[in-house]
């Protein structure tokens, strides 16, 4: 939805508090040291103009927080609900030095001059430089940090993988039409990751910013005018180990349903009943898997002005939207309505939000209204508990009558004024976690009204740790242009080191534009393959739908939304693995190559799970495309099977059909053959695809199933387990299929599962499975393309299959 222009107000702030924080350090005096002591769990040091307050988290986990004298300072923090557990660590004190250790990180105190440092272990990650410094309308966190670092963070930003050298401002706002940078977009989360595999997560809801060595004097500052100063340092053993301490910190993403991993319909927007079902019936006359219809402003009133904050159905126009739901829901298509916490003073709603006091208001207690764009408004004070519960119960009522998921829009809010209160503070104390309370509040209506239900929550605005309430972010109003296309995986990379792995693009570009280039489409498409959620999504004036395109593009988008279909095993497994550790989902290859400096900064590919490689075609009129395999692993092309080594950049031919797609040596790849949606979805019979590779002597897979929607359904024990693993030798090839768990509502009758071995260098000679031979017609040999076929099955008893190697 279209964004207006940010006021003056915070430009001018902040150009003030830029210029005030570069004479901050002149006049800030020196701290000394003056006690240490336990204070429970905590760690209290007391120095001159002040005491931390140090909790030991975890083994990898520090939580430090300055309390200064002679200040009562409010606490916003937002990104962690974790409950404190008891960590071991030690206390030693020699002379002039203090240690504070557990079996991970180790806090190193300097009493003259004082200095406090971080390590993990004896690897040293960032010191306290100045440390808490403030005058009378700013306070600051600041460190030092290593000279060669890369950094990353500070929320969704189109900036390059390196953040360094970027001042980031802390305010959730939209970027409309952004293309290859954008300073300021809807998720700012102050938190930055390094290169040095470490966190620090600054957990304060207020505006700010968040400097990220922008002078180049190899030093990070936090700055703020609200809160309380503290701050999170996160180790980790790997980035996947990063990634999970983090997750652990601010709350993993709930599994989402798995008819949100599958084909929306949808722009901005359908502004009838009629016009909404004759979409829908399109795509199954073209036979184009669909799961869920988005109905945009139009279901609440005729026009895009003077209506929002209706939040009941404009009847004229969809005169029976129960009816309408039932049918979608009889053919597997959930419904999603978009809304919008503004109440126009002009909507329906408006005495009734005055009347129950459910608004934002003026100091005086009054309903703060203003005007914006769509018409003159009062805004939900989400943090208010009565509002919360007026605002829910709308919720309630529509998902009663048969609504699917909810889109949250303009919630960062759009427009915010500084003079506006709130029950915890005002509008800049809280305006980055606004959107962040609302995806709670519909999260957590679902648990106690919806019990059953795996609640859908698409937000365009967020916090650290909105992940944990199932809110699932996209990218903003990008230009639909190739410029909008490019910055795409870096966002999503970038979120996804940041937990909110499910950050996605609207598919096709949303904003500008008077035609459809076919090839951007296409290409936006086949890349949405590999993102989270495949959810193509424009204005009105240019189709999003591929049941509306030309006969090419159309087909091609069939084509890829088919192979999404095909790979839903793959991506769900991936979407419990995300669920479980907060393993990204679209993962940069510096994971898969740590020691590669190089691909510290490299976007122009990464994995998408464990197996896949993904080469998105990013510009146009393109006929060959590099692309960097990582090494330790052969690489096997996902379309034509040539193998190539890794370690090494190739310069791939680019086929109009789809994008490159490389699956690593010894992954195992479970897929459907045939391409239905989420409501037909089973997984009694599939494909296993397995790369055998030379290097690769050993691997192993797990996949995850479920009904896809019973929530916390491992918790519950509704879900069952298969394992696969391989043992590659010289001679022979191993491959072990059994479940590890099953629940009773899953076929104890094994799966019937078509194993497909490539790069299978050599014909077998002989196949046995558990010791006895295979007959030859369960088994074929495709000399051409080293592939073999085998007919078997998964279940509680393992199946052991031997390939041996036909003496030449």
């Amino acid at each position: 939805m279209s964004s207006i222009k940010s006021s003056s107000r915070l430009v001018s702030a902040f150009l003030l508090l830029f210029f005030v924080s570069l004479q901050l350090f002149a006049s800030t005096g020196i701290r000394s040291y003056r006690s240490i002591s336990l204070k429970e769990d905590k760690i209290e040091v007391v120095v001159s103009d002040g005491r931390y307050l140090i909790s030991p988290l975890s083994s990898n986990i520090f939580h430090t927080t300055f309390y200064p004298d002679g200040k009562t300072l409010k606490n916003f923090s937002f990104a962690t609900d974790l409950k404190p557990s008891k960590v071991e660590f030690n206390i030693t004190e020699e002379g002039n030095n203090i240690s504070i250790k557990t079996s991970g990180i180790n806090i190193r105190i300097t009493k003259s001059p004082f200095s406090l440092s971080y390590y993990n272990g004896d690897k040293f990650l960032l010191s306290e430089n100045r440390g808490y410094v403030a005058t009378d309308t700013l306070q600051l966190l600041n460190f030092s940090i290593d000279k060669e670092e890369v950094l990353y963070g500070g929320g969704a930003r189109v900036l390059g993988m390196n953040r360094r050298g970027n001042r980031l401002m802390m305010y959730n706002r939209a970027h409309y039409g952004y293309e290859t940078r954008s300073e300021l977009m809807n998720y700012t989360l102050p938190l930055f990751l390094s290169s040095k595999q470490y966190a620090v997560l600054f957990d304060n809801a207020g505006l700010g910013w968040l400097d990220l060595d922008s002078r180049g004097n190899n030093q990070v500052t936090y700055e703020t005018e609200f809160g309380t100063p503290n701050y999170y340092v996160i180790a980790g053993n790997d980035w996947y180990d990063l990634i999970k301490q983090y997750t652990w910190l601010t709350g993993r993403q709930p599994l989402p349903p798995r008819w949100a991993l599958g084909n929306f319909s949808s722009r901005f927007g359908y502004h009838s009943q009629a016009e909404t079902e004759a979409t829908v019936d399109k795509f199954f006359k073209e036979g184009i898997p669909l799961d869920a219809v988005i109905i945009d402003i139009y279901w609440f009133g005729k026009e895009i002005t003077g209506s929002m904050g209706n939040l009941d159905w404009y009847r004229d126009s969809f005169p029976n939207p129960e009816r309408m739901m039932k049918k979608f829901m009889n053919k597997g298509v959930r419904t999603i309505l978009v809304t919008e916490p503004f109440i126009l003073t002009t909507s329906k709603r408006w005495q009734e939000a005055v009347d129950n006091q459910v608004l934002g208001t003026d100091l005086e207690g009054n309903p703060y209204t203003y005007d914006f764009y769509f018409g003159n408004t009062g805004l939900v004070d989400i943090f208010k508990p009565e509002a919360r519960t007026w605002f829910w119960n709308i919720y309630k009522d529509l998902t009663l009558q048969g609504v699917g998921g909810w889109w949250g829009d303009l919630g960062e809010p759009e427009v915010h004024p500084a003079g506006l209160q709130h029950i915890n503070g005002s509008a800049d104390e809280v305006h980055n976690v606004y959107g962040h309370e609302w995806g709670k509040m519909i999260y957590e209506g679902y648990r106690r009204d919806f019990p059953e239900e795996r609640p859908f929550i698409l937000m365009r605005a967020g916090y650290a740790g909105s992940q944990r309430y199932g809110m699932i972010p996209w990218s903003g109003d990008v230009n639909r242009t190739w410029g909008g296309l490019i910055p795409q995986p870096e966002i999503s990379l970038q979120m996804g080191m940041q937990g909110l792995a499910y950050m996605h693009s609207d598919l096709g570009g949303f904003a500008g534009g008077e035609t459809i280039d076919d090839e951007l489409y296409t290409r936006w498409l086949q890349y949405g393959v590999f993102q989270p959620v495949y959810r193509p999504h424009a204005q009105e004036h240019i189709p999003a739908e591929p049941v509306f395109q030309n006969h090419a593009p159309r087909i091609r988008a069939k084509k890829a939304i088919e192979l999404r279909y095909k790979l839903m095993p793959y991506i769900y497994n991936m979407a419990f693995e995300n669920s479980s550790t907060g393993k990204p989902l679209m993962i940069p290859l510096f994971f898969e190559e740590p020691g590669n400096q190089a691909l510290l900064t490299y976007d122009s590919a990464y994995m998408w799970g464990n197996a896949l490689l993904v080469s998105p075609v990013k510009s146009a009129g393109k006929t060959y495309q590099s692309v960097y395999l990582p090494n330790g692993s052969s690489w096997i092309d996902f379309y034509t099977r040539e193998v190539y080594a890794g370690g090494r950049e190739i310069k791939v031919p680019l086929n109009p059909d789809n994008i490159p797609v490389f699956v690593k040596g010894g992954s195992f790849l479970p897929m459907k053959r045939e391409a239905v949606a989420s409501s037909y979805y089973s997984l009694e019979e599939f494909d296993l695809h397995y790369y055998a590779d030379p290097l690769v002597g050993e691997s192993r897979y797990s996949l995850y199933n479920d009904d896809g929607i019973t929530p916390d359904a491992q918790a519950k024990g509704k879900y069952e387990m298969m394992e696969f693993s391989s043992e590659n030798k010289i001679n022979t090839l191993k491959i072990s299929l059994k479940k590890s768990y099953e629940d009773k509502e899953f076929s104890k009758s094994g799966k019937k599962i078509n194993l497909a071995v490539y790069n299978l260098r050599y014909m077998p000679e002989s196949i046995r499975i558990n010791g006895e031979e295979l007959r030859a017609s369960k088994w074929h040999w495709s000399g051409a393309g080293k592939i073999l076929h085998i007919e078997t099955s998964c279940s509680l008893q393992p199946v052991e299959i031997e390939i041996t190697k036909k003496n030449e």
